[in-house]
């Protein structure tokens, strides 16, 4: 993409995506190994000038995880002029092959729209761009070194979904289709950092209506096995477009 002409795209403006699974009682992020630098980075793009912005961070997430019918929300501009990273920007340039002086697109200043995805970690399919060696998943707890300003879209990222928590449910894109209450109550836990009560949690996640408890129990506890419960798809639609007024 970096060999096409300054024509095409939006001048200034990119996207940057922080897209969040759920695997083993753990958050996870996915991140990009980046070819010119010993660091990381949030996977993002370009916005061609007849694209939707919001279309653009949907391209993204489809050529990084391969899904579809991700849920994903806006939720910052990142507009600092400092944030680009010239030098950066100039040996990602060499790493496709191009030569380039001060006055090529990539190396002028970028305005980014940050989204946030959730989505299905045993669907997707994590695929580097063209400036990337690697595509990972990456422990919220282990996180390795990003470049420019990504740990600090990071961080709002994750302040927005802890907001999220307290007026519409989470758990639809992270959790596989049948989990049990401490899953769904660990995933809870997880994003805001902190322990909850497992009756008050238990009794407020019923109160929503949002959920079905199946006939099967899980199988292979060493205490009383849980009930398996599922997200009633149209209730949770309601409830994402109504808000659930809920604090944690």
């Amino acid at each position: 993409m970096l060999h096409e002409e300054e024509a095409i795209f939006q001048p200034g403006l990119s996207v940057d995506c922080v897209i969040f699974g759920f695997h083993d009682n753990q958050l996870k992020v996915l991140l990009l190994k980046m070819k010119a630098a010993d660091k990381w980075a949030l996977p993002g793009g370009f916005v061609y000038k007849e694209e939707d912005v919001e279309d653009a961070a949907v391209r993204v997430l489809q050529s990084r995880t391969g899904l579809r019918n991700i849920f994903l929300q806006q939720f910052h501009t990142f507009g600092d002029p400092a944030r680009s990273n010239r030098k950066l920007n100039r040996a990602l340039l060499r790493s496709v092959g191009v030569q380039a002086d001060d006055s090529h697109w990539f190396l002028q200043r970028f305005i980014t729209v940050g989204y946030y995805a959730l989505v299905d970690f045993s669907g997707a399919v994590p695929q580097p761009d063209a400036t990337s060696e690697a595509c990972a998943w990456w422990d919220f707890q282990e996180m390795p070194a990003l470049v420019m300003d990504h740990q600090h879209i990071l961080q709002k990222a994750l302040e927005t979904l802890r907001k999220q928590l307290n007026d519409q449910p989470i758990g639809y894109n992270l959790l596989p289709e049948k989990f049990t209450m401490p899953e769904l109550q660990r995933l809870y836990e997880t994003i805001l950092g902190k322990q909850l009560d497992r009756r008050n949690f238990q009794r407020k996640m019923l109160g929503y209506g949002i959920l079905n408890r199946l006939e099967e129990r899980k199988q292979g506890v060493a205490h009383k096995a849980p009930y398996y419960y599922s997200f009633d798809k149209e209730k949770y639609a309601v409830a994402l477009e109504n808000g659930l007024q809920q604090g944690w």
